[in-house]
């Protein structure tokens, strides 16, 4: 626990550049549900500055975004096929019929929605079925920036609220329980990355390694 309080306490103390590296590792292959909408609210609430806020908020699209384009150089190559050793046969199919007939609104919902909504295997899809990169990066960009910025601005409602909250020990416990799972999650992640990136026993040896985890696909 006192590694993952001292965790906590680092990354809280690099600001936007922490929040632009869990935002690139949380959208590609980390396991840290909430982690960047926490964050947002607990800097904003200690630094109670609307223009603050929104470099915050920024900083988090920016990386979620970066994030997602590792997903879309990986998968985009490789297809539809680039999705079977991530995705069950009955999922691809379902996600594909939401990304061919409405890949903008599919990616805005998702992009929007808080966890547990699964937001990786949208991404995936829309990068497997050739969807316009330009048009994910901008869909994704504003969604986030959107559901960022209302954490922020609530943050900022609510700031002397949430900081009395953020010193209660029960508060401080259940963050650093967060963030043991995260750590725990990120580990099974990355395995689940390395064993699937293993040329299969077939002869798949000209497939690419993906960098999408096993948590976000199940």
């Amino acid at each position: 626990m006192h590694f993952a309080s001292v965790l906590l306490a680092f990354v809280l103390k690099l600001g936007g550049f922490g929040l632009l590296i869990l935002g690139i590792l949380d959208s590609s292959f980390l396991f840290a549900p909430w982690g960047n909408d926490l964050l947002v609210v607990a800097m904003t609430a200690r630094n109670p500055h609307v223009g603050i806020m929104l470099y915050y908020a920024a900083m988090s699209t920016v990386g979620s975004v970066l994030g997602c384009l590792l997903i879309d150089v990986t998968i985009r190559p490789l297809g539809a096929k680039g999705l079977e050793k991530h995705l069950s046969a009955r999922k691809i199919k379902r996600l594909e019929a939401k990304v061919r007939d409405r890949a903008g609104t599919a990616l805005a919902i998702a992009s929007l929605v808080p966890p547990p909504f699964p937001f990786t295997p949208f991404v995936m899809a829309a990068a497997a079925f050739q969807y316009s990169r330009r048009r994910m990066v901008a869909v994704i960009g504003v969604s986030r920036m959107l559901r960022f910025a209302l954490f922020g601005f609530l943050a900022l409602r609510f700031g002397k609220s949430i900081l009395y909250w953020l010193r209660n020990p029960v508060v401080q416990g259940v963050l650093i329980g967060l963030t043991v799972i995260c750590i725990a999650g990120s580990a099974i992640s990355v395995y689940g990355w390395i064993r699937r990136s293993r040329p299969s026993k077939s002869g798949d040896k000209g497939r690419k390694p993906s960098l999408v985890d096993a948590k976000k696909t199940a």
